[in-house]
């Protein structure tokens, strides 16, 4: 049964790509009636009674969503009012239904945040003062969110039905053949020899890993049972070889062509190709990487962490005979997105069949139906659940942007940041940072990002910054939530497979990982980073002079909270600022 709507789904999402245009009030709706297996039937966890709620409360939301598709035509001449109680019921429904679905897949905080939302736009109209606002009827306001493209079925719907979801599907049928062995292989034999080779293995991995994936938690749960096993072996501190992995798969969300659901949110809101916006990220993603590998080296040299041993690397052989599975695919659709004027869906889709071809052979070449229709079945059912859980995040942020539309929230909220900035650029930037940061400790990085520069981005904009930057500078910052204290996912998932107490873990990878939080300040006292296709030579030049502060500032943070900062390294670290911020 899994495997069936698993494969409904699958295909439902591919055909969309060559389908033409099809309604919205057809194709969302339907994404968001083909998650709901997958968080309301399949895997329930609790008693009887729990799981009796969750088949109801699912049957209920396909009931409601089945309403929105059969009667679309009608409904889209409402103009976004509701008529009569079955359709204030449906609204009713499909709206508690969204935030249970939110909850249901992570956790309670943005529904919450959804919830206080909505009760602004309720309510808002009893608020005195700026914040408030004149009302907005009841019929208006739930038609809006339920019937009209104004809430559950806007833009990021949209995104995540028809741009996302090919994506996962491409990232999951590689996962499921010999690719991961090939880019571990390749890793393994790259950087194995180098001082503390066994990280920089894991480096590597995350980075390759990341093309495919975007997913930080799933890149630190892939790679991580690999490398911080090997580390351990080698003796590199637990904690250290759990700090590395969770750096280094965090990288995984910036690293192109896929970069995370992020991006392609990134790319409607700025309504710039997603093929420029993965070009503009692969220097900055470069720096992400450069970062975690300075701090890696230089915490080798420090305690003398040395390289892998000949015969435990794979050989150049074996590299060559597994490389091609992940290699074939992602080159097929980089040349497609670079070369083609083919859209980034239909590019995915040709790749996802290059790669369900090569399911069929092993790395030795041989042939095997049995082991393809096993690998299919597995790439099926994990792009299925991926896409269930992005629909949750992205359906209930959706929520909480149309609210923003309706009332003005998000220009009262950027009045606010102004205010408190002092109409200063700078002070509005570290304030964003923070409200990222702390969005982002319990939310994932994609719903901290668009709730953030929803309501902080005009207000960078407004004082000068351009929208490119704005959005990578909220973007990035959402994304290292996933090592900040107290809550950091990739942090507590590598601490898990080390089996090592986490705050050590969290400490070393903000030692390792300093850097990264000064990159965004960095790409925004030197913007020509980002204007790789405007000015290729400035940008790289812009990038040297980042990576080698970067490089310094990760001499100096190996140091920091171990013993006094020297005069050397004081020295040192008042180099990498120059290089940060200076000439």
């Amino acid at each position: 049964m899994v495997l069936a709507v698993a494969a409904l789904s699958v295909g439902f999402h591919l055909y969309l790509i060559f389908s033409g245009l099809l309604p919205n009030l057809v194709t969302r709706p339907l994404h968001l009636m083909l998650a709901i297996p997958f968080i309301f039937f399949f895997g329930v966890q609790g008693g009887p009674a729990g799981r009796s709620v969750a088949y109801a409360t699912g049957a209920i939301g396909l009931a409601a969503g089945l309403y929105i598709v059969v009667n679309r035509e009608d409904l889209a001449d409402q103009y976004g009012a509701l008529s009569g109680w079955l359709q204030h019921g449906v609204a009713i429904v499909l709206i508690l239904l969204a935030l249970e679905m939110a909850r249901r897949t992570i956790k309670a905080v943005l529904p919450a945040i959804a919830v206080l939302v909505l009760a602004y736009g309720l309510l808002g109209s009893h608020i005195p003062g700026a914040f408030g606002h004149s009302g907005i009827p009841l019929d208006y306001f739930l038609g809006t969110l339920v019937i009209a493209e104004g809430g559950l079925w806007g833009d990021l719907t949209g995104i995540s039905a028809e741009i996302i979801a090919p994506f996962i599907i491409l990232g999951c049928f590689i996962s499921a053949g010999e690719a991961g062995t090939g880019f571990m292989s390749f890793a393994t034999q790259f950087a194995g020899r180098m001082r503390a080779g066994a990280a920089k293995v894991s480096i590597v991995a995350s980075a390759l890993y990341g093309t495919i994936s975007g997913s930080a938690s799933a890149n630190t749960a892939s790679t991580g049972t690999v490398t911080i096993p090997a580390m351990k072996r080698l003796g590199y501190p637990p904690s250290f070889a759990a700090s590395v992995e969770a750096v280094a798969s965090t990288g995984g969300q910036i690293m192109p062509p896929l970069m995370g659901a992020g991006v392609f949110v990134m790319a409607e809101l700025l309504r710039t190709p997603y093929t420029d916006l993965m070009i503009l990220a692969s220097l900055p993603a470069f720096l992400f990487f450069l970062a975690a590998w300075a701090g890696v080296h230089f915490y080798a040299v420090r305690h003398g962490l040395t390289g892998m041993r000949g015969e435990d690397l794979p050989g150049w052989g074996k590299v060559a005979r597994t490389v091609p599975f992940f290699l074939l695919p992602f080159g097929l659709l980089v040349v497609m997105l670079l070369f083609t004027r083919y859209t980034a869906p239909y590019a995915a889709a040709m790749a996802t069949a290059l790669t369900v071809a090569l399911l069929l052979i092993d790395s030795e070449g041989r042939a095997s139906a049995s082991r393809w229709v096993a690998r299919v079945a597995e790439g099926t059912k994990g792009a299925a659940e991926q896409i269930a859980s992005i629909a949750a995040i992205l359906i209930c942020a959706s929520l909480i942007v149309g609210v923003f539309h309706m009332t003005g929230l998000g220009v009262k909220i950027t009045s606010v940041i102004l205010s408190l900035s002092g109409g200063e650029l700078w002070p509005a930037l570290l304030l964003t940072a923070l409200a990222s940061l702390v969005l982002g400790m319990e939310l994932p990085t994609t719903a901290a990002y668009v709730i953030c520069i929803a309501v902080a981005g005009p207000a960078l904009v407004a004082l000068g910054l351009p929208e490119l930057q704005a959005h990578m500078f909220v973007f990035w910052y959402a994304l290292l939530c996933t090592i900040t204290p107290p809550v950091c996912g990739n942090v507590f998932i590598a601490a898990g497979i080390a089996n090592t107490p986490w705050l050590p873990v969290a400490g070393n990878a903000l030692r390792i990982g300093v850097g990264l939080f000064l990159v965004p300040l960095g790409f925004i006292a030197n913007p020509s980073l980002l204007l790789v296709l405007e000015s290729p030579a400035l940008a790289f030049l812009a990038m040297a002079k980042v990576g080698l502060g970067i490089w310094l500032l990760s001499y100096v943070s190996i140091d920091l909270g171990r013993r006094p900062l020297h005069s050397l390294g004081a020295l040192v670290g008042g180099v990498a600022l120059l290089f940060f911020f200076g000439v």
